[in-house]
């Protein structure tokens, strides 16, 4: 008890411990509820209902190059004797080659080669009998009307083995918007038909993905052509397809 002056107020350790007491306590709880109390973490909003479709689009090109290789093969008993035929007769095919419309950048050596021809001997290693050498070159021309003359132009200069005729597409980017716009509208057909089988409305495209253009298919002619004059030659055409991924908001 704390003692007063005369007259004056008693105030008891009873009285002051209860209130103090019930104070500490109070703000003890309050700030063990606060560390324990859980940290809402804000919800990042909903992904959007989507249907993901892939769509392919075809374009048929027709060839706007040829390449064909021509060369000449020689066999001699010497060496000189089948390298200078082989020279004078590859230097002919070139000549006329040129004078057929092949222009020098047309026209490019393919492959060289030396070969030694081997006899039996009884009972001894095989021994050289010959030498074969062979000459080729590459013709590649930006118009392939002009193939049929090459060709011929070619073997009538003295060409004896003629391999790799071939047409091609130049530019890989020749149909390519036409083929896109093909491919999201199949893209976007397929999922109309997904988005009416879940009951759902098709919404706007929210992620567009093209894919890799597809290997180019030759498709045939329906008649061989002598294109140009001289050896009938058929160019055919290529189809070439491209593929987009495109994700679709379902409503």
């Amino acid at each position: 008890m704390i003692p007063g002056g005369e007259g004056g107020m008693r105030i008891t350790m009873a009285a002051v411990r209860g209130p103090l007491l019930a104070a500490i306590l109070g703000t003890v709880a309050a700030h063990a509820q606060a560390q324990t109390a859980p940290v809402r973490i804000p919800r990042e909003p909903a992904l959007p209902e989507t249907v993901s479709v892939t769509g392919t689009g075809r374009v048929t090109l027709a060839p706007d190059r040829a390449t064909f290789t021509a060369g000449v093969q020689t066999v001699s008993v010497s060496l000189s004797a089948a390298t200078q035929e082989n020279g004078t007769r590859m230097s002919a095919v070139l000549d006329a080659l040129r004078r057929a419309g092949a222009a020098d950048r047309e026209l490019r050596t393919a492959a060289v080669s030396i070969y030694p021809q081997q006899g039996p001997q009884e009972g001894r290693p095989p021994r050289i009998v010959g030498y074969q050498v062979s000459n080729s070159v590459s013709v590649t021309r930006a118009d392939p009307a002009g193939v049929g003359r090459l060709l011929e132009a070619a073997v009538d200069a003295g060409a004896n083995t003629v391999s790799g005729v071939s047409f091609a597409v130049s530019d890989p980017a020749r149909g390519r918007d036409g083929a896109l716009q093909a491919a999201f509208a199949d893209a976007r057909a397929k999922a109309e038909v997904l988005a009416r089988a879940a009951g759902r409305a098709l919404g706007r495209a929210i992620a567009i993905t093209e894919g890799t253009a597809g290997s180019p298919l030759p498709i045939p002619m329906m008649r061989a052509q002598a294109m140009g004059g001289g050896m009938p030659v058929e160019s055919g055409t290529e189809e070439v397809s491209f593929t987009v991924s495109v994700v679709f908001e379902l409503r």
